[in-house]
């Protein structure tokens, strides 16, 4: 087994003990080389992308997303295809074997602590829950009918329990490690819950394992009756207290904000105290029932016509438009600039070419194709592409403008060749040639492929500004707001002036802050002075 590989949670800063797999950025039977971003991995600081120390084939994931690991955990196990699935299989329990026998005496020793202060929380937890369980039960015992195996069959309908005899016999001992709502149908129902497999984190067995276990033996496990519109709103009820400091492994605390769940709502059942993803998820399932109950009792009273529901299926176009964005804002780190454009000087030039000459027919974008064009030969430290596989900046010495067109299956850039070396009627009518072809899908490969820069102007729609992401491999996109008048200072006094807002979205790793601000600089300089796009 000497060709198989493993990878593990790596140790970033001194302070990591443990990492939570985020995202796996590559499948399993995929191939990867050296230095490839195979995970997301999460810690109590940062999110971090693991880099693959060698090249390989991934063969078996065995830390799946939401999985949290101590430092050096084994996430994965890679090996080339002439390696078998038996020998893979047997290499990952050879694994689980030399981990338990070759642990050092410092590590047992932290360990065998650790495990003491889990059982002691566990087993005071599971005592504190039953408590809690049962005043809660006494409390509502009125208002709230239970099924039991002792309440007629004709009386329980649907919601009779059975429980087959070869799962009678409820105990609590600190080896059972269940959930407070499993630990009290147990005991209602005097189920052996040594005879029931967790299937949670640890071994622990949820109401689904005991429900699982008892229809498995042949007995009967009713759905859980719905808790009335008061109780639902009763469990609605949510904390508003700070809780930052609260302490919550780093899913539980990204699905408790996802979710808009308090984590003081929570219990804390994971290790060293702390509260972990099945304590979030209980609270979110448990908000869940109580919605579904009031929507119920609601509907009841009033009867209303359900809303239709349209799935529409992502094309391939869509497809590829999420999947280059969604890698453009994962891998670019993207930093904007904003700029404020004086246009009246340009719109009067626009106004007097196409009064002068008939046939042309030029839009405020044209002029600022062209200006932009002008301005990254000018910078073209700017006008440039990064290869990331290579590591290399590739700079253009012709502006290639590739300008966002909206079309009815999502959004393609056409791209302007050579925009600087065209006149602004050539610009016009390439544009609405492009636009045209691009709307009917008659655009060749070449013709939106590349680039070396992209504008995306939503004025038209009466956006003032925007933030628009990069288009790979580019390094950055001008986002152009609407023209609108707007009162100004000049020269101590208040006037208004025609103004569009234009913000600049740079890749870091290419472009830096001050060189982005030297092209929004010579930019704005085309712009209010117009004369110098015809020279």
């Amino acid at each position: 087994m000497s060709d198989i590989k493993t990878l593990e949670i790596p140790k970033w800063g001194l302070s990591m003990e443990e990492g939570t797999i985020a995202q796996w950025l590559i499948q399993e039977g995929d191939h990867f080389s050296k230095g490839q971003d195979i995970c997301e991995i999460e810690t109590t600081k940062i999110v971090n992308v693991l880099e693959a120390p060698f090249e390989g084939t991934l063969r078996k994931i065995i830390a799946h997303e939401g999985d949290t690991l101590v430092v050096g955990g084994f996430i994965a196990v890679c090996a080339e295809a002439d390696v078998s699935d038996n020998d893979i299989q047997a290499f990952i329990q050879s694994l689980n074997g030399v981990t338990s026998s070759t642990s050092s005496t410092e590590e047992q020793v932290q360990h065998q602590s650790t495990t003491e202060q889990t059982e002691q929380q566990n087993s005071s937890h599971q005592n504190s829950s039953q408590q809690n369980l049962a005043e809660e039960q006494i409390s509502t015992a009125s208002s709230t009918p239970t099924s039991t195996p002792n309440v007629p069959k004709s009386e329980q309908g649907a919601q009779t329990y059975v429980i087959p005899e070869a799962l009678r016999g409820f105990n609590v001992s600190a080896d059972i490690f269940a959930t407070p709502h499993a630990l009290k149908l147990a005991e209602q129902h005097q189920v052996n819950l040594s005879k029931v497999t967790g299937s949670g984190r640890e071994g622990r067995i949820s109401v689904a394992d005991l429900k699982q276990a008892v229809i498995a033996a042949g007995g009967q496990w009713p759905d859980q009756p719905k808790a009335s519109a008061q109780q639902a709103s009763t469990q609605q009820h949510k904390s508003t207290q700070d809780d930052s400091q609260v302490p919550a492994t780093p899913v539980a605390r990204r699905l408790a904000k996802q979710w808009g769940i308090n984590l003081h709502d929570c219990r804390q059942s994971g290790s060293r105290g702390r509260i972990c993803k099945e304590d979030v998820e209980a609270v979110y399932f448990r908000q869940q029932a109580g919605n579904q109950a009031t929507q119920s009792h609601q509907s009841e009273q009033t009867v209303q016509t359900a809303p239709q529901k349209t799935v529409v299926e992502m094309n391939g176009m869509r497809r590829a438009i999420a999947s280059r964005l969604q890698v453009a804002k994962r891998n670019a780190p993207h930093f904007r600039l904003v700029i404020d454009l004086n246009v009246e000087a340009i719109q009067a030039l626009r106004q007097q070419i196409n009064n002068t000459v008939p046939e042309v027919k030029l839009s405020i974008n044209d002029m600022l194709i062209k200006s932009a064009a002008a301005a990254l030969v000018k910078v073209p430290q700017v006008n440039v592409q990064f290869d990331e596989d290579k590591q290399q900046i590739i700079q253009f010495d012709q502006a290639d403008i590739s300008v966002a067109v909206a079309i009815d299956n999502g959004l393609i850039t056409p791209i302007v060749k050579s925009a600087n070396q065209k006149s602004l009627s050539d610009i016009s009518n390439e544009m609405r040639d492009l636009a045209t072809r691009a709307k009917t899908g008659k655009l060749k490969p070449d013709e939106f492929q590349g680039g070396s820069f992209s504008i995306s102007n939503l004025g038209m729609l009466g956006i003032k500004h925007f933030d628009a992401i990069i288009n790979p491999p580019q390094g950055a996109i001008l986002a152009l707001g609407a023209s609108e008048k707007r009162t100004v200072v000049k020269k101590d006094t208040v006037v208004i002036r025609e103004i569009v807002t234009a913000t600049l979205s740079c890749d870091h790793r290419v472009i830096d802050g001050a060189l982005g601000a030297k092209f929004l600089s010579v930019f704005k300089q085309y712009v209010e002075n117009p004369a110098l796009i015809l020279v």
